[in-house]
């Protein structure tokens, strides 16, 4: 993109590029990248950092509304059988598959039996049936699609509209990245300039002030903002996908779907969609081994134990002594149940902390054997430095320090999202989009241009963008006065 003339403002004049043509026209182009990717991302930049700022407070928010589930009034002093529980949960809704079983870490807590819900996809919920673990009594159920909390995490991850806002959402965190560099290019351009001793008009107006505001903000919360968006990636559609085969390919000792040549073998990731019952990120290509099922009867449906399955205690039992770390006042078990004759009991370790304590295994349903145990001591470079990012990212790592930290950097998204759209809104000429002048000498913005496409090739869904806009700006901006005079 790169041309309308800047109109500057006598009382607030727009930022001044370095003193040389060719820093000049570097500048200009800098700029107008800058400005058109803040104008067209922030929308989403603003969704995405008032949702994360909302669900970084989901543990204690979710632990206040549904303590009356969650809580006993008396601690249990032995508990039934798993099995039997499950069964308690099952007969509020009879014939609906069970997903999963997440026990107690204490005596006055309650089981949670996760049934399948209507729902599908990355963030598919189920029906949460709270058991009282002494007496196998239902304390009460919630529709988990319809909790406050699922709503904005399916805001913050694909703007409720499936895999179009899945991609919507990972093409805006990109281009944040790209207007973090070229944000960071524009302030130090104009701080070399303040350095070689050039006179400093100081404007008192509101634009200049917006503008120092919008500065400070990048520049003192721009790498806690640049992280936040770096860990959400790996959630992402197309990025992610290509991060997990990545990591699946160097250096990781998880199996290989190789190992089992003669099935099709499932993927750990496509277990559950659960957010609150799935295996970690670094697991989710995890191949998914076969139970021996010699010994399976018939007649068992989806859902269902098969004939000749261990229960789930028994099962649950025969994977403890493989469980490294899990102290139960850190760590939570869930157990997913074994789908169809071949399937396998699933048992996630989730620490509320130290992602090192993390740990998967497979278990065969009819013998108790554990065919896959996989946590940290597996963990390639890449699936550790993403979990580290992941539990940071949700602010949970370090307590209260890194929620507040993370909070600060989705403040600092919304601070820069509405100071640059205000100054904007300040500055624009009418009838016109004011956008930075396109630079006149096309060889000074070669290199800029080559630097952009390093980046669309490292983040495919921007640089597509990027591609789109090029052509946009070549066939119909140029080509059509009107757009010419709006756009430039």
């Amino acid at each position: 993109m790169t041309s309308v003339e800047t109109r500057t403002e006598a009382t607030a004049p727009i930022p001044s590029p370095p003193p040389t043509s060719s820093a000049s026209q570097r500048y200009r182009v800098v700029w107008r990248w800058h400005f058109y990717a803040g104008v067209f991302v922030a929308p989403v930049l603003l969704v995405l950092a008032v949702t994360g700022s909302i669900y970084l407070f989901k543990e204690p928010f979710e632990e206040w509304r549904y303590q009356d589930v969650r809580t006993l009034a008396e601690p249990a002093a032995s508990a039934r059988p798993l099995s039997e529980q499950i069964a308690a949960a099952q007969q509020i809704r009879p014939g609906t598959p069970v997903m999963s079983v997440i026990p107690p870490t204490s005596p006055d807590r309650t089981t949670r039996v996760i049934l399948q819900g209507a729902d599908t996809g990355p963030f598919a919920q189920g029906i949460s049936v709270y058991v009282n673990p002494g007496t196998a009594q239902v304390v009460g159920e919630i529709d988990d699609a319809a909790t406050f909390m699922r709503v904005v995490r399916t805001i913050h991850g694909e703007l409720m509209s499936g895999t179009v806002g899945d991609r919507v959402v990972e093409i805006a965190a990109c281009w944040a990245l790209i207007l973090a560099a070229t944000g960071t290019y524009l302030w130090w351009g104009g701080r070399r300039k303040r350095v070689k001793g050039a006179p400093v008009r100081k404007v008192r107006t509101g634009r200049a002030k917006l503008r120092r505001l919008h500065v400070t903000a990048g520049i003192g919360g721009g790498a806690v903002v640049v992280f936040l968006v770096l860990s959400g990636l790996p959630w992402s559609g197309v990025w992610g996908d290509g991060l997990q085969r990545i990591q699946d390919s160097t250096g990781s000792t998880a199996p290989s779907a190789d190992d089992y040549p003669h099935t099709s073998t499932p993927l750990s990731g496509d277990l559950s969609a659960n957010p609150d019952a799935k295996v970690p990120w670094a697991a989710e290509r995890l191949p998914v081994p076969p139970s021996d099922d010699a010994h399976a009867g018939h007649g068992a449906t989806h859902g269902g134990l098969q004939p000749g399955a261990l229960p789930v205690e028994n099962a649950l039992a025969a994977a403890r002594p493989a469980i490294r770390r899990c102290p139960p006042s850190e760590c939570d078990v869930k157990v997913l149940l074994p789908d169809g004759p071949k399937g396998v009991y699933t048992i996630v370790t989730d620490p509320r902390r130290d992602p090192a304590d993390a740990q998967t295994l497979h278990v065969d349903q009819y013998s108790g054997k554990v065919l896959t145990s996989y946590g940290w001591d597996e963990y390639g470079v890449l699936a550790k430095a993403v979990e580290q990012g992941v539990a940071l990212h949700e602010g949970r790592r370090y307590g209260v320090v890194n929620l507040l930290v993370m909070l600060g950097a989705c403040l600092t998204i919304i601070t820069l999202v509405i100071t640059g759209t205000w100054m904007w809104w300040k500055r624009r000429p009418r009838g016109r989009a004011g956008a930075p002048a396109r630079a006149t000498d096309r060889r000074s913005a070669y290199g800029v241009m080559v630097i952009m496409a390093l980046l669309g090739l490292l983040f495919p869904l921007a640089g597509m963008t990027m591609i789109v806009v090029l052509l946009v700006d070549w066939l119909l901006v140029r080509r059509i006065p009107r757009l010419s005079r709006v756009f430039g």
